[in-house]
């Protein structure tokens, strides 16, 4: 008797054992990485990732003194509410105030010693951040002088300070708000925020018991420029990594970022897309960071495209903006400039168009999957191995270790 022909559809069970073979694997590598190496966190390195006096806190203090710029914009918005100055002597002062919120941090974090890598990017994070909020807070400003003759009793502290905090990087005259903070909601949040703070440690413990070692025996693989065994170490640094990396984005865009909303009672929530359905490099750089896509959409590629620039020229433009910055909050922290994060980043113009034209469907976004998983250890070992030839090749100790 025939058999008629399998019609399934249900491939939870082929998934399923994806995932099973996943965890043991994982787990095999993580009890091999303990047998071999032993017990390498240390709670000592971990604060001296932030600090390496602990009675000297430069970090902080910068972060302090940006408030100053924040008093310089707004001084100057009411001064041109006002008419006591002109547009052009306002944009002057705009253009000196945003540059030197972009060099005065950098500055200090390449000329002060005290200030560790994790430190000097916290910093120049924050001070990016500002340099994009005040921007944008120039530009609204602006146009609500020039087009709609708006009051100015927004031009407040508490607006400005209001929107410094506010999750978001585009200024708006009135934000939309929530009617009451939802204390479920809030406490659900920072529930999720202290258990990310716990899984912080672990993501720690991932960094020195797992990648630290990987990293080490690259050194040498590097350069001697054995490519099969740094494709070994690459792919082995492949998924602490990324883990990491996906640790990171929960922890900060939905818990924390709501958190601050809730607590603000801002209104607009989408600060993310399902980006992890992407088909394209595009999609992905579009819905992953919906703050920074909404402020390079509105302040850069459109004013682009208004002063007749091509569609494909301002795309490559916003591309390599935010190449700078990936540079900038990079490698001034290393003190060392190896473009590994700025060539990284443009490499992703040629990779977009590929995958659009080429792939589409599960293939994109297995090719987008891939790009994260891969791109991102790419980078790091460049640059741990540049900072390893920078700073350490001649100390003996690191040496040996490595």
């Amino acid at each position: 008797m025939l058999s008629s022909a399998s019609s399934f559809r249900n491939y939870r069970g082929v998934l399923n054992w994806c995932v099973v073979m996943l965890v043991l694997s994982n787990a095999r590598l993580f009890l091999e990485n303990l047998l071999r190496y032993g017990i390498l966190v240390d709670p000592i390195q971990v604060v001296s990732l932030f600090l390496k006096d602990p009675y000297s806190w430069p970090a902080a203090c910068l972060v302090i003194v940006s408030n100053v710029f924040i008093f310089v914009a707004l001084y100057t918005e009411r001064k041109l509410a006002m008419g006591s100055i002109s547009e052009k002597v306002g944009l002057l002062i705009y253009i000196f105030n945003l540059t030197v919120i972009l060099c005065f941090p950098m500055v200090v974090v390449l000329k002060l010693p005290s200030i560790t890598p994790v430190g000097g990017a916290f910093t120049l994070g924050v001070y990016t951040i500002l340099f994009l909020k005040l921007y944008s807070y120039k530009d609204v400003n602006r146009w609500c002088r020039v087009r709609t003759q708006v009051k100015y009793s927004a031009l407040c502290f508490s607006d400005m300070y209001y929107f410094v905090f506010a999750p978001t990087l585009c200024y708006e005259l009135n934000f939309p708000r929530s009617e009451s903070i939802r204390m479920g909601f809030l406490l659900r949040r920072l529930f999720e925020m202290v258990v990310f703070m716990s899984v912080r440690h672990i993501s720690y413990l991932m960094f020195f018991q797992w990648m630290v070692p990987i990293i080490r025996s690259s050194m040498k693989p590097l350069q001697e420029m054995d490519y099969s065994r740094m494709t070994e170490r690459l792919l082995r640094l492949a998924v602490p990594n990324h883990l990491i990396w996906l640790i990171f984005f929960y922890c900060f865009f939905h818990s924390s970022m709501n958190f601050v909303a809730e607590l603000l009672r801002f209104g607009d929530r989408e600060f993310y897309r399902d980006w992890w359905n992407s088909e394209t490099i595009t999609y992905f750089w579009q819905n992953w960071n919906i703050p920074v896509h909404k402020w390079c959409l509105r302040h850069f590629y459109k004013p682009l495209l208004r002063r007749g620039a091509g569609k494909l020229l301002s795309q490559s433009a916003v591309f390599f903006a935010s190449a700078f910055f990936h540079e900038y909050l990079v490698s001034v922290p290393l003190r060392m400039f190896r473009l590994w994060a700025f060539m990284g980043m443009m490499a992703q113009l040629p990779l977009a168009w590929f995958v659009a034209k080429f792939l589409r469907g599960n293939y994109g976004n297995a090719a987008v999957w891939l790009s994260l998983i891969i791109g991102q250890p790419i980078a790091v070992l460049m640059y741990v191995h540049d900072y390893y030839v920078t700073h350490c090749q001649d100390d003996p100790t690191i040496t040996e270790a490595l």
